[in-house]
């Protein structure tokens, strides 16, 4: 009986699928539907992600009593996030995205708790232990940006992509302007203030993948596949005019580089500010500004970046990636470290490069792959740009410690010109 059952159930998916591929019209409509529920887990996602950014150098300089190893928490945030990337790109490509992104999520915010419970007892062991797992949810909120892209033709890609990016606007800015009212909601609860931002990022990535296991249905990357599989055998019979489905090696690699350059530039700068601020006198709340301000950047713009992307092309938005990131690491550097308005400028140029960076690197990587290796490639580009971001995570408190917030930001600027010849190259290949 059971075996009948199961029979029933792969009939019932096949001739799914089958009406997809066989209906542009139906594509079409299951391609904006995937796009508006990845967005909406992208707004729990975002406030995951931003709640915890805001406060976790801050809480280890707290428990640690020195700034040389305030980079640590992004540091291992970024490390564990590298493993999720590895385990949500093999789990999309085995099961498809609604299981590796719900998984994702859900070990995001056991991480987040685990963070909570160490605020509460004062265990570093426990901080560090849980930072790596809350990492998780730093790795799926990007990895949802390709869901978006899984039914997208070549012109739509970019614009996917910035889609679901614009939406993490939403939670992502509110995350770091809440940490004040979630500070009091943890004292009034007993809890200590900095574990506040850390209640917000649990229930909101546990609820990002309680929306993607529910909602996402039927499944866009299996659906892509069956279509791809489709045109090939259309094409080998001499139906449809050959289309060229191997993977483009420059591309991936170009695509990877910008992204992993970009996200060191960021993550070193984005996690020493807060500190620096703190050194000069500001509260929370101005930490909260700035650091909204910088991830609105980061997201906000998307839309728009998305369109450029697919108008003026990848090498254009990579370099105005580099431009960008250099102008950041300049104003932030040489401002005074009582003056909000440049920090806020210089955060919101880091997060504009980085979003330049990311989407022209994305679209660079899904122009590249094919649908039956995108997911493991995917998870193994991320795995780069969490290791990346790692790195300069943990070496950026070191080098404020050993020498100054400028030196750390100058270096920072002047490595994203790295970016230029890296797609004068790419000129070479596709792009």
């Amino acid at each position: 009986m059971l075996q009948k059952d199961r029979v029933k159930a792969l009939d019932v998916q096949t001739d799914t699928i089958q009406s997809y591929i066989q209906s542009s019209e139906k594509r079409n409509s299951l391609y904006k539907r995937t796009l508006t529920i990845v967005s909406i887990s992208q707004i729990f996602g975002g406030a995951g992600l931003a709640a915890g950014v805001t406060v976790g150098a801050l809480l280890a300089q707290q428990m640690l009593g020195t700034d040389a190893f305030a980079g640590l928490p992004s540091a291992l945030l970024t490390l564990g996030s590298a493993g999720a990337a590895l385990l949500v790109g093999r789990l999309s490509q085995r099961h498809g995205r609604r299981t590796g992104l719900t998984a994702g999520f859900m070990i995001g915010g056991l991480g987040a708790i685990g963070v909570i419970i160490a605020a509460i007892i004062n265990s570093i062991f426990l901080l560090f232990a849980s930072l790596l797992i809350y990492g998780a949810g730093g790795a799926t909120n990007l990895q949802a940006r390709y869901a978006g892209t899984d039914l997208a033709n070549s012109k739509q890609r970019a614009k996917a992509i910035s889609t679901t990016m614009v939406f993490t606007t939403f939670g992502a800015v509110a995350g770091p302007n809440l940490v004040n009212v979630m500070g009091n909601f943890a004292v009034s609860i007993g809890f200590p203030s900095l574990s506040g931002p850390f209640i917000l990022a649990a229930a909101a990535y546990i609820l990002a993948g309680l929306v993607l296991f529910i909602l996402l249905r039927p499944e866009p990357l299996v659906i892509a596949r069956a279509i791809e599989a489709t045109s090939q055998e259309r094409n080998e019979k001499g139906y449809l005019p050959a289309i060229d489905h191997t993977e483009n090696k420059r591309g991936i690699i170009v695509g990877a580089t910008v992204m992993v350059l970009t996200q060191i530039v960021m993550v070193a700068i984005m996690t020493m500010t807060p500190v620096h601020m703190r050194h000069h006198g500001h509260d929370l709340g101005a930490v909260g500004l700035v650091i909204g301000f910088h991830i609105g950047a980061m997201y906000l713009p998307s839309l728009v970046t998305g369109v450029l992307v697919d108008k003026l092309g990848r090498t254009a938005m990579a370099i105005a990636s580099g431009t960008t990131l250099l102008l950041a690491g300049v104003i932030g550097g040489f401002a005074p470290g009582d003056s909000i308005v440049l920090l806020i400028i210089s955060l919101s140029l880091l997060g504009l490069g980085w979003n330049f960076g990311l989407i022209s690197g994305t679209a660079l990587i899904v122009d590249s792959t094919e649908s039956s290796t995108r997911a493991k490639t995917q998870g193994t580009v991320d795995v780069l740009i969490a290791l990346s971001g790692a790195a300069g995570g943990a070496l950026s408190g070191m080098v404020v410690e050993g020498s100054s917030f400028l030196t750390l930001s100058l270096t920072g600027g002047i490595l994203s010109l790295l970016l230029i010849p890296v797609v004068i190259w790419s000129r070479g290949g596709k792009n």
